[in-house]
């Protein structure tokens, strides 16, 4: 009986979610779909800026990586359905998300712009963007930040569960513009052959308040001991060098910091 009940004490506790902090697994949760922040490679391997993020956060904390795939509007419910132990998908932390899960420090920041035919003289304002036709991620906070301020003044703002999806349409002339997360805009679309002929279209938006302060881990609302560590990571990988490192390499010599 006394075996019995040390057992069922143990299962409570991996129930709870607190036995994280004694792991030496961390799973991530990501939508695989978001150059560069993550992608696939040709051969299948995960990379990007998020996945090498990742990866030296559970090397400085000690810890193994997971990886879990999910769409990005899935990652919220699927955190809080204990499917993984963190979001790294390129999410801002946000007032909004904040509400349903926690996030770590901010490790890094870039700016959301518009992406549309060179040329055209659109500008990322309601007045310029009335009666266009604008892709957005679902579930994005620029998705957000479109409904916001644009969707009131007449601008029809059209939600994809993937990026490249936004990206397919505006090359075919079925999108007027996309607004995206910047390096993501670049590489994954500008970059490209699909991309000839369009560009950014106007400077940076700016709602910190949508957009958020930066791109965190998420993670669920409780865990305390598993946020303390990577936050731990998180400091001493900014503090080295490590984060712009890792931004030059992908992001080129963008301003990410977060300060």
């Amino acid at each position: 009986m006394k075996h019995l009940k040390i057992c069922l004490a143990l299962a409570c506790a991996f129930g709870s979610g607190a036995a994280l902090a004694g792991s030496d697994t961390l799973r991530y949760g990501l939508e695989a779909e978001y150059a560069p922040f993550e992608s696939k490679s040709p051969s299948g391997q995960l990379v990007g800026m998020d996945i090498d993020v990742g990866n030296a956060v559970c090397k400085t904390a000690q810890l193994k990586c997971t990886w879990v795939e999910t769409s990005f509007d899935g990652l919220i419910p699927a955190l809080n359905g204990r499917k993984f132990d963190a979001i790294n998908s390129g999410m801002n932390a946000t007032d909004k998300r904040r509400e349903a899960i926690d996030f770590t420090h901010v490790i890094y920041r870039v700016p959301t712009m518009l992406i549309a035919r060179a040329g055209s003289g659109l500008q990322p304002t309601p007045a310029s963007l009335k009666g266009k036709r604008v892709g957005v991620l679902q579930a994005s906070v620029q998705e957000t930040y479109a409904k916001v301020h644009w969707e009131s003044a007449g601008v029809s703002v059209v939600s994809y569960q993937d990026q490249n999806q936004a990206y397919a349409d505006l090359a075919a002339g079925r999108l007027d513009a996309t607004l995206v997360q910047a390096p993501s805009g670049q590489s994954g679309f500008l970059d490209r052959p699909e991309g000839k002929g369009f560009a950014f279209a106007g400077g940076a938006v700016r709602d910190d308040k949508i957009l958020g302060a930066g791109i965190a881990f998420g993670l669920r609302k409780g865990d305390a001991a598993l946020k303390d560590k990577l936050n731990a990571a998180i400091d001493k990988l900014k503090a080295d060098g490590t984060v712009k490192s890792l931004g030059q390499k992908y992001f080129g010599n963008a301003d990410i910091s977060a300060e």
